[in-house]
């Protein structure tokens, strides 16, 4: 992962990623057939770890108020590692992720879907489609993450972009 966040994903050669983990390329090519298997495997142990926080999220107190949880779990989450997040952001929009792990991505933020559906039934959230939604959250969330990692901030940013984006989504 190292690698390929320092060189970026495509100008780091499987040959690099071998001899970083002291390996073969026989010995990679049984596990990955090729990199981008490597790079989808490497994004759903990412994900999975952050639905493993997002899990154990307490689920009492207002919507907004789960809201906001969800927010510093996950900014804190990548806050806390810097290279899962690099490698995300390099993953944006890239066509390299499947279909299938994007499926597994994706029950990493079933929590947050679900409670924002339950904002919109009590009349809290945006009529606006969850995917467009969680579009928005996500996008959000990378440019605040942006951000906090390049400029020395202060504590109450937080504070600002979560009322920032609530008041973005809510009714």
């Amino acid at each position: 992962m190292e690698l390929l966040v320092e060189n970026g994903i495509h100008a780091t050669p499987m040959s690099a990623i071998a001899k970083s983990a002291n390996t073969g390329m026989g010995t990679i090519y049984n596990y990955f057939p090729n990199k981008e298997i490597l790079i989808n495997a490497i994004y759903v142990i990412i994900k999975q770890k952050e639905e493993s926080i997002l899990l154990n999220a307490p689920k009492e107190g207002s919507i907004k108020a789960q809201f906001e949880q969800y927010y510093r779990i996950v900014t804190d989450f990548y806050l806390d590692n810097p290279l899962y997040f690099k490698f995300i952001q390099q993953l944006q929009s890239s066509p390299i992720i499947t279909k299938e792990s994007k499926k597994e991505g994706y029950k990493a933020v079933e929590s947050v879907i679900q409670l924002l559906k339950d904002g919109q039934e009590a009349g809290l959230v945006k009529e606006i489609k969850i995917e467009e939604l969680l579009q928005f959250l996500g996008g959000a969330i990378i440019s605040y993450l942006r951000w906090v990692t390049t400029y020395e901030i202060n504590n109450s940013s937080i504070n600002n972009q979560l009322r920032l984006v609530w008041d973005a989504i809510k009714k």
